[in-house]
């Protein structure tokens, strides 16, 4: 389509109606009941004039907020107006802006890594659950249930209403890496469930999922193969551009496809290659080059960790918004040595805090195992008389907060003191505490959107009553996100030094040769040569 409106029209307009991306507040939607981004184009051809090349193609968002606000600005918005972007002028690029300026030589955050994939699709949502006995339950009654009624408490794929990809007569010869093989089609199953594991369900949420090659339509094996206590995976959107918060998450657990922010999916990028952590995924090429450029060992931690201390906190967002209207992030890479480990430092807290603890440990520094606590004094707790009900009739099913008291308020139960930053603290639009509540809450139904079947009744089973180790974890994700918070100042101070400083640019790195893959030989060797730096981020020639 966008190729035909190119070569049929002389010129496009574009207007995001949606700058808060998909699922936004209510008020913020121009059609309420909507909930996917929208966006006019206006696309014009002049009669009888000439046609030379495909058409010239201008994007703008409207502002962020009420959607009132956006018809005002839609009212007094004229096509001759200053702030329109020019998009690409390839027939099938996207109706987005194109890089410019100093973000067009940041390289791509893909480019860092040898191998970048999707995460697991488990197809169902009942395989995976917040607590692990729930998940023996729902196993337990599929396979005693009636041959007939398997198939629907399974809840097969279905391609033209026909069970396709996973249904209970599909037979296996092999097993997810790292678990027994399941040889039985689920319709034979007759025993117990294999034991379900920690699973990276969203951004900081971790949940359980049933290891099971026959209950994961797409479980991505690469992931599996790779996963140990010393694996670390980032997960980042490519399709889609983040709104706010951290724009890179990470997890030391095998990543959901949808980990980032529960919709849009993403890629996973993985510290490592393989399972011993012997073989790093970043590009080898890049360590060599960044070592020499530093006069430094660099290694694959100190790199990934630069990634971290760049992108994943909410300066980077606010300092590139317009950039990133084009998804796909950049990262600026430092030119100066002290300013590259200094960053490293700063981003092992952040995957240190990211991973609950449990990857970049280190007691000198400050990084203890186990899970990260705040100070005490700033250290939410559940106070004397705000227990939080672990009776069925006080199941809670509202997550509150009151700001003047600084108080989550769980049901009947309350946890303290809980900065109001903790509160709001978000990955690109969905409020993690209330996304995190959500899975764990008495009433977890979620509205059906449009035509999509209702899941597999094996969902319902989940516990009647609030779980003590629900109050130990949700303290956890406090502890983390309050760190986090404490955290920004920092970040966007160093991504300031970081951009207004020296840098490498990609056309650097290309030339050198460390962007092609093992074994290219490019059209132009590169030479022996240091790296060359590229223009400072506030030059006007960048």
């Amino acid at each position: 389509m966008r190729q035909d409106l190119r070569q049929r029209c002389h010129e496009i307009w574009v207007i995001d109606c949606s700058p808060e991306g998909h699922q936004p507040e209510t008020a913020t939607r121009i059609f309420q009941a909507v909930q996917q981004p929208v966006c006019i184009v206006l696309a014009a051809r002049w009669r009888g004039g000439p046609k030379a090349g495909p058409a010239q193609v201008r994007w703008r968002a409207l502002p962020t907020g009420h959607r009132n606000g956006k018809f005002d600005a839609l009212v007094a918005l004229k096509l001759d107006d200053p702030g329109w972007m020019d998009c690409p002028s390839d027939e099938r690029a996207p109706f987005l802006p194109a890089s410019v300026g100093a973000w067009a030589t940041y390289p791509a955050v893909e480019d860092f890594f040898d191998y970048n994939g999707a995460g697991v699709q488990p197809k169902r949502v009942w395989v995976v659950a917040p607590d692990s006995d729930s998940l023996a339950q729902r196993w337990n009654l599929l396979v005693a249930t009636a041959p007939e009624r398997k198939e629907e408490l399974f809840h097969p794929t279905l391609r033209n209403g026909v069970p396709a990809d996973r249904h209970v007569r599909s037979v296996f010869s092999e097993g997810i890496p790292g678990f027994p093989p399941a040889t039985v089609p689920l319709i034979e199953e007759a025993g117990p469930c294999l034991a379900p594991v920690r699973y990276g369900y969203r951004s900081f949420d971790r949940q359980w999922i049933i290891p099971d090659m026959r209950v994961i339509t797409q479980p991505n094996a690469r992931l599996w193969q790779t996963s140990s206590t010393s694996q670390v995976f980032g997960t980042v959107l490519t399709a889609q551009a983040p709104t706010g918060g951290p724009a890179m998450t990470y997890t030391g657990l095998v990543p959901d496809n949808d980990h980032y922010r529960g919709s849009f999916a993403g890629r996973v990028l993985p510290l490592w290659a393989d399972a011993d952590a012997t073989r790093p995924n970043l590009r080898a090429t890049l360590l060599n080059e960044l070592t020499r450029a530093y006069d430094r060992s660099v290694g694959p931690q100190d790199l990934f960790a630069y990634i971290a201390a760049v992108a994943a906190h909410s300066a980077y967002i606010e300092r590139f918004r317009h950039d990133l209207a084009t998804p796909g992030l950049r990262i600026p890479l430092t030119a100066d040595a002290a300013t590259f480990f200094a960053a490293a430092e700063l981003g092992r807290r952040i995957v240190w805090l990211h991973t609950f603890g449990e990857r970049f440990a280190d007691l000198g520094a400050g990084r203890d195992p186990g899970a990260p606590r705040l100070p005490a004094g700033r250290r939410p707790q559940v106070p004397k008389g705000g227990a939080i009900p672990t009776t069925p009739e006080g199941m809670p099913d509202t997550l509150a907060y009151d700001a003047e008291k600084k108080r989550l308020m769980v049901g009947s139960g309350y946890i303290e003191p809980v900065p109001p930053a903790v509160w709001h603290y978000q990955v690109s639009g969905k409020q993690v505490l209330v996304q995190w509540f959500s899975y764990r809450k008495k009433n977890r139904e979620r509205p059906l959107i449009g035509d999509r079947r209702k899941p597999s009744p094996l969902g319902d089973i989940q516990p009647d009553h609030w779980l003590a180790e629900y109050t130990t974890e949700l303290l956890n994700v406090l502890n983390v996100l309050g760190l986090l918070v404490e955290l920004e100042p920092q970040a966007a101070e160093l991504l300031e030094r970081i951009c207004s400083g020296p840098l490498i640019s990609e056309s650097t790195l290309r030339v050198q040769g460390v962007f092609f893959p093992e074994g290219h030989v490019p059209a132009t060797a590169p030479t022996q040569q240091s790296l060359d730096i590229g223009p400072e981020a506030g030059d006007a020639s960048a």
